[in-house]
């Protein structure tokens, strides 16, 4: 029998490049309890499901940031670069891995994503109103809008609360 999904493990794959939240094709084959090569061969067998916008290796520079973030490298020789995989390019997995370990997979990467995007729409929401108020008040309470958007900074710092990673991005 496989091992149950654990909801923060998945959360702990989910990293930002490009902008995009995205998991590795090894953390995925891993979800999925196969090899990483047998993953990337049923993708690479059904390329056309799966546009830039979907899937996308990583450059060396990105790969590197993203191995840095890691604190003992279980990477070992990798010969390619990796595949990474969006909330969509997950979504369109489960029409190419059909067991059932690959279904209730897929069901719980789809509402890691579904509560990251949550955490991120509050933070907004809260910062908007955090500047509205501080329109409003600023001469009086200066200093504790202050200490309010340190606070909020230090919270968008990488893999934070909810364990998910931040690659630096480079300017275009």
């Amino acid at each position: 029998m496989s091992a149950p999904i654990v909801r923060e493990v998945v959360e702990n794959k989910i990293f930002l490049v490009r902008g995009h939240r995205v998991m590795l094709d090894r953390d995925l084959a891993q979800l999925y309890c196969v090899e990483t090569k047998v993953f990337n061969q049923s993708v690479r067998r059904n390329k056309g499901r799966f546009p830039e916008d979907f899937m996308f290796q990583l450059t060396k520079e990105e790969f590197k940031i993203l191995r840095s973030q890691f604190v003992t490298s279980s990477w070992g020789g990798q010969r390619y670069l990796p595949f990474v995989f969006t909330q969509e390019g997950v979504a369109m997995l489960s029409g190419v891995l059909n067991s059932p370990r690959a279904i209730a997979v897929n069901i719980e990467i789809m509402r890691a994503f579904v509560r990251l995007r949550r955490i991120l729409a509050t933070h907004k929401d809260l910062a908007a109103k955090l500047t509205k108020l501080e329109k409003k008040y600023n001469s009086q309470f200066k200093v504790v809008f202050e200490a309010i958007r340190r606070l909020m900074r230090e919270e968008e710092k990488p893999k934070g609360k909810m364990g998910f990673h931040l690659v630096k991005e480079e300017a275009p």
